[in-house]
């Protein structure tokens, strides 16, 4: 068990680091993969949303990246010696930002190779020889298609959010991916869930890992309040408008589709609430507005698609809305996960309709109670 940032195992860089990016006290994540993940070992990470996943992996990977006795300090090619694979763009843009936060001062250079970006500027990050590249398959493999970034390098791999990833149909580009690194590699596989087809991964590309489970797998994080309110279609509006107005701070909203997430937008911003849209046909850079400036207070509702659900690691999110109920228990799991995160306290509120009943009942059998009606 790793308990203190202040461990001798850690550089007084890295603990420097740790504590400029204002890390305190490992989280159990945290504390029970760090010590595995120095010593070298593969590591399968399961933890609830919300638990510091990414630090549980950034803070070993960089420690071993610039200590000068480990073997991931010595560049062995000039391709990157880690790689990260994330399910979203949003999700390897905060990575990203954690690597930065913790390497940059040391010298790590971190690459971001995500799709709806144009090629260049990822081809001239290329050449100044990156140590981390986080990246989501799909782009890295149009990099490996055309010969622009070698694996051979590479020392290390975390896979992020596999089971995600695999629902997202990735498997193929993933499995692809870790054919082409050497078989020599340490491996990591953090994930809010552990279904069948995360396990034959698992057990096809890592080498006796260390299994760490904290708490209930895909279980909601237990500092979220869960309130349910049965609504028409035609009702919801209205109700999240109310909502708004009776109950302050920041406020996530998931909606079912892009057209959707358009159009409550429109409402909740005529109501004089600042808001903004992320879903699939907006930009990356208008992603990327919208993620900075819902973190920055600039607006206070954000109205998203499911495509998000993985990415958005804003602090303080006081209220979850679900204004459409997601079709699976996971992916109802991973929404509500965004709020009370690093042992806060949040709210979740569900608007189910007539419509969505066979929904509910999902999500009510996997939680293994009813959600409290309102």
């Amino acid at each position: 068990m790793f308990f203190s940032f202040t461990d001798s195992r850690l550089t007084p860089a890295m603990r420097d680091a740790i504590a400029h990016a204002g890390y305190s006290t490992p989280t159990p994540i945290q504390a029970q993969a760090i010590g595995p993940i120095l010593d070298g070992r593969d590591v399968i990470g399961c933890a609830q949303t919300g638990t510091g996943k990414t630090a549980a992996f950034a803070i070993p990977m960089l420690e071993l990246l610039t200590r000068p006795d480990s073997p991931l300090a010595k560049r062995g090619g000039t391709g990157p010696r880690a790689l990260v694979l994330a399910p979203t763009r949003e999700l390897a843009l905060q990575i990203a930002e954690t690597f930065h936060m913790l390497g940059g001062a040391q010298g790590i250079r971190t690459l971001v190779l995500i799709g709806g970006e144009s090629m260049g500027p990822q081809l001239a990050g290329l050449q100044k020889r990156p140590d981390v590249i986080v990246a989501t398959p799909g782009r890295l493999s149009d990099h490996l298609e055309r010969r622009s970034l070698g694996l051979g390098a590479l020392r290390i791999v975390v896979l992020d959010e596999a089971d995600r990833m695999l629902d997202m149909g990735f498997a193929p580009q993933v499995e692809r991916i870790l054919r082409v690194t050497p078989l020599d590699r340490q491996t990591l596989c953090f994930s809010a869930t552990m279904p069948a087809e995360v396990e034959t991964l698992v057990r096809r590309h890592l080498s006796r890992p260390v299994r760490i489970e904290v708490g209930v797998s895909a279980k909601p994080v237990a500092k979220v309040t869960q309130r349910l309110y049965r609504s028409p279609t035609q009702d919801k509006t209205p109700l999240l408008l109310k909502l708004l107005g009776e109950e302050g701070g920041r406020t996530l909203v998931f909606t079912r589709t892009k057209h959707r997430a358009d159009r409550v937008a429109r409402a909740v911003g005529a109501a004089g609430h600042r808001v903004t849209r992320l879903h699939a046909d907006r930009s990356m850079s208008q992603r990327r507005e919208a993620l900075d400036g819902f973190r920055s207070g600039r607006y206070r509702v954000l109205i998203a698609t499911d495509i998000a659900a993985r990415g958005i690691d804003v602090p303080e999110i006081a209220h979850v809305v679900n204004f459409d109920l997601p079709h699976t228990a996971e992916d109802y799991i991973h929404r509500i996960g965004r709020t009370a995160r690093a042992e806060a306290s949040g709210r979740a509120t569900s608007f189910a309709s007539p419509e969505e009943h066979e929904q509910l009942r999902v999500i009510e059998r996997h939680l293994g109670h009813a959600v409290p009606r309102q």
